[in-house]
């Protein structure tokens, strides 16, 4: 209805437009440098988001801990939130809305490391399943994708990648990594694997039995949750290496400060 037109000028309309997004994805940021500090601390990134959601200056959107946010707009925006404030040298500003893509770069960087450090400090000929590879579930969309930074990251760790996702084509992968394996199905995907690592948060992932995928994976079997989707305690039961984003695997050992 003409009352939801809102009639403005130029400028007004085009920082609403990117201050929108650019605020969406600081809040991503926000919670994944929360999320950073439990693992550190033993907190859990869940229920700090959960105390947050309830105060109602905050809200409970765009508050899960993830491995980091992609898709066209996210950081297009907010670097061009960066670019605007520079052009009228306000650099200040500039560097507040930087750190927003700086902290989400950081996240996905060190999710890989954390990959890389929890089997043992190396992946070489490992065979790692990568659950996901589009930037958010119900879309084939690989723009911008957290999937390609942590597939890059493996690779160059040499690590052997078998890349399973219900919707993204195997040319969409393919065009940027020709040597990876790509799966029609989960089950050719996960046979075999050292781990599994959930990128995209698909409902599919959530709905596999576990104990069966355990069965047919090495061991110890390693599953890295990048989206806190799944039953972290009952696939610790079942036998699985858990590590999730913003919470302390049981068998992890982190210094503290009195």
């Amino acid at each position: 209805s003409r009352r939801e037109i809102v009639t403005t000028n130029m400028w007004t309309s085009e920082l609403a437009k990117l201050a929108s997004n650019a605020m969406l994805a600081q809040r991503i940021s926000s919670i994944n440098a929360i999320s950073s500090l439990c693992e550190e601390t033993g907190a859990d990134v869940e229920e700090v988001s959960s105390v947050l959601g309830m105060d109602d200056r905050i809200g409970r959107r765009y508050l899960k801990a993830s491995v980091g946010f992609g898709g066209s707009c996210l950081k297009k925006d907010v670097l061009a939130m960066v670019y605007i404030c520079e052009t009228y040298e306000l650099h200040e500003v500039a560097e507040f809305w930087k750190s927003i893509v700086t902290i989400n770069e950081f996240q996905k960087q060190r999710f890989a490391t954390r990959i890389l450090e929890t089997m043992y400090g190396t992946v070489r000929g490992k065979k790692l399943c990568i659950l996901g590879y589009a930037f958010k579930k119900d879309t084939g969309d690989v723009r911008e994708s957290s999937a390609i930074e942590i597939v890059e990251y493996l690779q160059a760790e040499n690590a052997d990648l078998h890349i399973y996702d219900p919707r993204v084509t195997e040319n969409d992968i393919h065009k940027r990594f020709p040597d990876v394996t790509v799966h029609k199905t989960v089950e050719s995907a996960i046979l075999g694997a050292h781990a599994l690592v959930v990128i995209t948060e698909w409902d599919e992932f959530k709905t596999y039995d576990y104990h069966s995928v355990f069965a047919k994976m090495q061991k110890p079997a390693f599953i890295f949750d990048g989206r806190n989707i799944l039953d972290h305690d009952a696939l610790e039961k079942i036998g699985f290496h858990v590590h999730a984003i913003g919470k302390r695997n049981k068998r992890e050992f982190k210094h503290f400060v009195l």
